[in-house]
């Protein structure tokens, strides 16, 4: 076997990488958490506060293609500088946009802080895979995870603070954006520069052997074929939908969240970002604690498809509690429904890796994030128009059959560990630097690795 040995720059990477995910994840709540000052601020509707959002799904979807592909082809560190770079300036745009009448700016320089989401967050589980060691590696999956959720929370809690709604003041209010502007401005360059000085391709030594069989690509290596493979992994493809479908229907009720809530609680806007930031908090711990059990189990199908279950049980208790007219429940039920919704985000990302590897852990990432935008959008455009034309019970049992659909799909899934079996020494090989096409000499072996069904 080769040398693998663990890298002490693996934390800095991490911890960077944590960071600047955070901001644009805060850059993409910020306005919405402040949508009616905005609306004032700009002059415009609340639809065309809603895009600020929305760009960021809508722009997903296209690029992410090109951005794994840049990823596989490119590499670790370039597609984290973009990440970093492409967050950063467009940050500094909007520090541009500090007047009435300059929507557009602000719309632009949230476009491109979509883009830089795209080189985000795919990377959680190759940053994982690349840089930590067999028996921390989910953990490492679940923090780089955990940073986008905090940026959701902070985003929720600071601007509050820092843009207070002036309406008759419009100049106090521009002040008060310049200095979330240009706070988050200056952080996200800081995070800019350290990622060129911290992120490497890849450390001197592998940190586990499933790693060290893919220290070199075949000349005739295509991320054409390494799509195609991954599309004729049935597997994968069963994880693809059920992953579309869990994290599309907590985005959908994290959007509608406070439409619910004033449907039965009027007046009760303050409680009901509260409670969004319980689901985000409650879900940070979730991926956590879901991150060291996969580490210390190695148990992804079962603990996937009992995260799901309750996930399931958890909308519905949130379902049928929401009109009792008691907001301490909602609390509660809300933080239940976060914990296991958003505990399962790292769960899909590493689940995915173990049953597609030798596959670009970049490329299954970006698929199933690309799945999750999409039924997304659906689900939030379905759900909303249930909730509006009838009620939020309508739209909360339109998303609880399609999550049952996705636990039917979830124990379909055969549990291949391919990663785990090279790393837990199942294969008796020498292992060398070899194709990905080939990670294991048919000579030493007694099992052979195939990079796709």
């Amino acid at each position: 076997r080769l040398e693998t040995r663990l890298s002490r720059r693996r934390l800095a990477v991490l911890a960077v990488f944590s960071c600047y995910s955070l901001v644009n994840a805060f850059q993409w709540i910020q306005y919405s958490i402040l949508s009616n000052i905005f609306a004032g601020f700009y002059g415009v509707s609340f639809t065309q506060i809603d895009w600020l959002s929305m760009v960021y799904m809508v722009a997903y979807v296209p690029l992410i293609l090109p951005a794994t592909w840049l990823l596989d082809a490119r590499g670790l560190r370039l597609t984290a500088l973009l990440g970093a770079g492409l967050n950063a300036l467009g940050a500094w745009l909007k520090c541009g946009s500090l007047a009435p009448q300059r929507y557009p700016l602000t719309l632009a320089a949230q476009a491109v802080c979509a883009v830089a989401q795209v080189f985000i967050l795919g990377l959680p589980s190759r940053i994982a895979s690349v840089w930590f060691g067999p028996t921390e590696v989910s953990t490492a999956c679940a923090v780089a995870v955990l940073g986008n959720q905090l940026g959701t929370a902070i985003g929720f809690l600071l601007p509050p603070v820092l843009v207070p709604n002036t309406p008759n003041d419009i100049d106090l209010m521009a002040h008060n954006i310049s200095i979330m502007f240009y706070g988050t401005a200056i952080v996200s360059t800081l995070l800019f520069f350290l990622t060129g000085v911290v992120f490497e391709e890849k450390p001197k030594y592998p940190p586990s052997h499933s790693q060290a069989v893919l220290q070199t690509k075949p000349e005739d290596y295509s991320y054409k074929q390494s799509i195609i493979n991954l599309f004729r992994n049935i597997p994968f493809i069963l994880l693809l939908i059920s992953y579309g479908i869990m994290t599309g229907a907590f985005y959908s009720v994290s959007t509608l969240l406070n439409q619910m809530i004033v449907t039965h609680y009027e007046g009760e806007e303050v409680n009901a970002g509260r409670i969004g930031l319980t689901l985000v908090v409650a879900g940070m711990v979730g991926s956590i604690i879901c991150g060291l059990w996969l580490d210390y189990t190695k148990t992804y199908k079962q603990t996937t498809l009992i995260v799901y279950i309750l996930s399931f049980i958890g909308l519905l208790v949130f379902t049928f509690t929401l009109d009792l007219g008691y907001l301490i429940v909602v609390f509660v039920t809300g933080g239940v429904l976060g914990f296991f919704m958003t505990g399962y985000l790292p769960l899909g990302f590493e689940f995915a890796v173990e049953i597609t590897y030798p596959e670009s852990e970049g490329t299954s990432s970006g698929l199933l994030n690309a799945s999750a935008q999409i039924f997304g959008i659906v689900f939030t455009l379905v759900q909303g128009k249930l909730t509006t034309d009838y009620s939020p019970r309508a739209g909360n049992i339109f998303l609880c059959a399609w999550i049952f659909v996705g636990i039917i799909l979830t124990a379909l899934i055969k549990s291949d560990l391919r990663r785990h079996n090279v790393n837990s020494g199942i294969m008796n090989l020498d292992v060398k630097a070899v194709p990905v096409d080939s990670p294991v000499e048919p000579e030493s072996t007694t099992l052979k690795i195939q990079s796709a069904l």
